[in-house]
């Protein structure tokens, strides 16, 4: 983000409407995160973002926050995704500011949705508002990254990430170890937390039994995904529980009374479960394991961003974290592990 100093005024606005959109984070998807605000003679009068899915979208919340309305007839809208044009959960937010007579609003990206897709922009400019598209447009794409990969490329953003000791190995064979730390755990939940779903396979889902939900924090937990090719789950695992909803992908028929079962195909499994994640509405997903499943969606170039947690721990044997060659975009300390993330070059 850039520093306050080199930003206009419209940047500095945009920049709140990001820090507005981001409150929304875990919150609102399938929709965007969106944040907007109201500027009269340089003062800002109203502020709003998208809060929960199927609730008022971030214009509308801002113009209810003003208390003289009278003010919008002078006032700038600055909002960080395109006004929407269609009726969805909730009206057209392009419809409302028509109705409150605001001149002039401030778009910092086009809304990739076939739905909106410069409509609600047009509709404005065709009305007479003076429109002005831009802003902060970067900032504003990574913001909803997860929006624009689901509606441009028609599968869930996907995220890797694995633990892994010093000297690469992922785990032992048939026995479940620990490598993180408590830090990175609570910082695992709260990832998790953030995303639609989480995906493991069938062999971590056995031998480390875990809960893939957001046990150490408050928050909704992701949809749970298992790709068990052989459809050898045991009922009591943990991911039966009924806490989150769990789809099983298998080749074989599996059942059970606390998921939902569907039937992939021989060839081409990753591209058939990623459709219909899509049709799903599951916007964005973390891979967790174990390294067979890591290395078949980094084989088939099936990731946008990367996350390791390094530990200085030593296991000198067992099983291999997945070989990545690839340039290390940020690291961070925590406790005794590392944080390596890898973001997909665009």
């Amino acid at each position: 983000m850039l520093p306050l100093q080199a930003m206009d005024m419209d940047e500095q606005y945009m920049q709140r409407c990001l820090q507005l959109a981001l409150k929304g984070l875990g919150n609102v998807s399938p929709n965007p995160m969106v944040g907007c605000v109201i500027v009269h003679e340089n003062k800002i009068i109203g502020e709003g973002y998208h809060q929960q899915y199927g609730e008022a979208h971030a214009e509308v919340n801002a113009i209810n926050s003003v208390s003289d309305k009278s003010l919008l007839l002078k006032s700038t809208l600055y909002v960080s995704l395109e006004p929407c044009n269609h009726f969805g959960k909730t009206p057209p937010c392009a419809d409302l500011i028509l109705k409150y007579q605001i001149p002039e609003v401030t778009v910092g990206i086009q809304d990739p949705f076939e739905k909106v897709n410069g409509s609600g922009i047009k509709k404005l400019a065709d009305a007479g508002v003076r429109v002005t598209t831009g802003i902060l447009e970067n900032e504003c794409r990574e913001l909803n990254k997860r929006f624009f990969t689901f509606h441009q490329q028609k599968r869930p953003y996907i995220i890797l990430k694995w633990a892994q000791s010093m000297d690469g190995f992922i785990g032992k064979k048939n026995q479940s170890v620990r490598i993180s730390n408590e830090l990175t755990r609570i910082i695992n939940d709260t990832w998790r937390t953030q995303e639609d779903a989480v995906l493991v396979g069938g062999v971590t889902a056995r031998t480390d039994n875990p809960h893939l939900t957001a046990r150490s924090i408050e928050g909704r937990n992701p949809k749970r995904i298992i790709l068990s090719e052989s459809g050898n789950l045991p009922s009591k695992l943990n991911v039966f529980d009924g806490n989150a909803p769990t789809i099983v992908y298998s080749k074989n028929n599996f059942s059970h009374a606390n998921c939902e079962s569907v039937l992939i195909p021989d060839e081409n499994a990753l591209s058939f479960i990623l459709s219909d994640l899509y049709n799903k509405n599951i916007q964005s997903m973390i891979v967790e394991g174990g390294t067979s499943v890591l290395n078949q969606f980094i084989q088939n170039d099936l990731w946008d961003e990367i996350r390791i947690f390094e530990s200085d721990s030593l296991l000198e044997d067992g099983i291999l974290a997945p070989p990545i060659s690839l340039a290390i975009s940020n690291t961070e300390q925590i406790g005794n592990n590392i944080l390596k993330t890898i973001y997909r070059r665009k």
